[in-house]
């Protein structure tokens, strides 16, 4: 779905933006270091717990020798029993309807803002493709990264665990 926002355009045109609905789904599963800036991705074409257990994995094994307090909001993949949770990685999972809690939400505005303005796209394919362009960009920054998700209030927490 488009997110309209504002554009420039010449007196007196009005732009005209498209707007389409489609049944199919892609899942990023993603998690941010506030305090490094780092981000992991991936793209799925399904969201459940196998799908969760194998991005666990792949944190875990990016970030080896860190503990890892992941925030988890109450999607059934993050606390179904089944799921395989690595030894260096704790869940915390947020009280209901608390998203502004979670660093991760911002990254995925910030990504709905940069990579997908004012934009309809014919296939999913094309969605996916901008995905995989604009995830890595947003990875790579990691200074806006921080300015996204350090808030003061992670950053005195995490002071005081060290």
């Amino acid at each position: 779905m488009v997110r309209p926002r504002r554009c420039w355009a010449p007196a007196p045109l009005r732009p005209v933006i498209s707007n389409g609905y489609e049944r199919q789904f892609v899942y990023v599963y993603g998690a941010v270091s506030p305090v490094q800036g780092e981000l992991d991705w991936r793209l799925c074409r399904e969201m459940n717990t196998v799908r969760m257990g194998e991005f666990l994995q792949q944190v875990s094994q990016a970030h080896s020798t860190d503990l890892i307090v992941m925030v988890v909001d109450g999607a059934s993949s993050h606390k179904a029993k089944q799921l395989n949770i690595p030894a260096n990685i704790r869940l915390l999972p947020l009280p209901p309807y608390a998203p502004e809690l979670n660093p991760q939400e911002h990254v995925w505005d910030e990504l709905r803002e940069k990579e997908f303005p004012n934009r309809v796209f014919n296939h999913m394919d094309a969605v996916i493709r901008q995905l995989e362009q604009g995830l890595p960009r947003l990875a790579a920054d990691s200074e806006g990264l921080r300015s996204l998700t350090a808030w003061p209030w992670i950053i005195r927490i995490n002071l005081k665990a060290n």
